[in-house]
């Protein structure tokens, strides 16, 4: 699934192309992708026009002139892809078959964004921008870890008294919105953390040299287009390039790449998922 980079980098790709833009028309080829879509969904789109994009956690945010904000998440597969050929034909360089194609919307410009999603779990909700805080998808999510609420002080708190391994709290969305898997598993390697620490042991100045270290884990990631695993693709149909600077993620039983560690990554489950991590200098 998508992480916080690889969704940043799918709206900053759609912002030049949709911001500005009116909605001439749109498509709604399906009722529904992970739930059903909005009432009256692609009456709604018509017509509109797009203020703004914005990203929470790992949903898109399209503002809209008619006071009402399109929340996209592209769930396991899905992709919002530009096409600015004046033809209108699609470009599907990933193999995607048009019938995956279940929203379309066509712009005054001239250009079509196409929301594609062969496995549909995915998902898209209309809600009044003015309320957006509250919408069920966003209400209870944490701080941004690039946003000026996260910091060690704040984690230092969310993390007290919590017996739940470290790698585990880092992905409830209630204590930080977005972060992942992947980018967990490299930003605990760079910290020299354990996944297998209990939240709540890790002191205040261990926290201190983690924060910066997701931060830079996630900058990185977005300067690199996200990491293109399986199904990600930018919005102009390009891949990621940050997979090729993982440390430990995906790379188990190879050399720790840390300076002076002569340590093998190692590959356990958590909650279901696998953690990637080196038992030697991450402790």
């Amino acid at each position: 699934m998508p992480e916080l980079p690889e969704v940043e980098t799918v709206r900053r790709g759609l912002e030049p192309a949709m911001t500005g833009n009116r909605i001439t028309r749109a498509e709604v080829r399906r009722p529904d992708l992970r739930w059903p879509f909005p009432p009256r969904m692609a009456e709604r789109l018509t017509g509109a026009g797009i203020l703004r994009l914005g990203r929470r956690s790992k949903y898109l945010l399209i503002d809209l002139d008619t006071g009402e904000t399109l929340i996209v998440h592209l769930g396991m597969s899905g992709r919002m892809q530009v096409d600015t050929a004046p033809t209108a034909e699609f470009v599907h360089s990933h193999g995607a078959l048009p019938a995956h194609d279940h929203v379309v919307l066509h712009l005054d410009s001239g250009a079509t964004v196409t929301f594609n999603d062969p496995r549909r779990f995915g998902a898209m909700d209309l809600t009044p921008t003015a309320a957006i805080d509250d919408h069920w998808l966003l209400a209870k999510l944490g701080p941004e870890p690039l946003g000026n609420q996260f910091d060690e002080t704040y984690l230092t708190a969310a993390f007290a008294g919590r017996r739940s391994p470290v790698k585990t709290a880092l992905l409830d969305q209630r204590i930080v919105a977005g972060l992942g898997n992947i980018y967990v598993c490299e930003a605990l390697h760079r910290a020299g953390i354990s996944p297998l620490r209990k939240a709540g042991h890790i002191s205040k100045a261990r926290l201190r040299r983690l924060v910066p270290e997701i931060r830079e884990t996630l900058a990185e990631a977005i300067e690199a287009g996200g990491s293109s695993l399986r199904d990600y693709r930018q919005a102009d149909g390009a891949l990621g390039y940050f997979q090729h600077n993982f440390r430990v993620y995906g790379r188990e039983d190879a050399p720790c790449p840390s300076p002076g560690c002569d340590g093998t990554i190692r590959r356990i489950t958590q909650s279901g998922r696998s953690s990637f991590y080196c038992p030697q200098c991450q402790r």
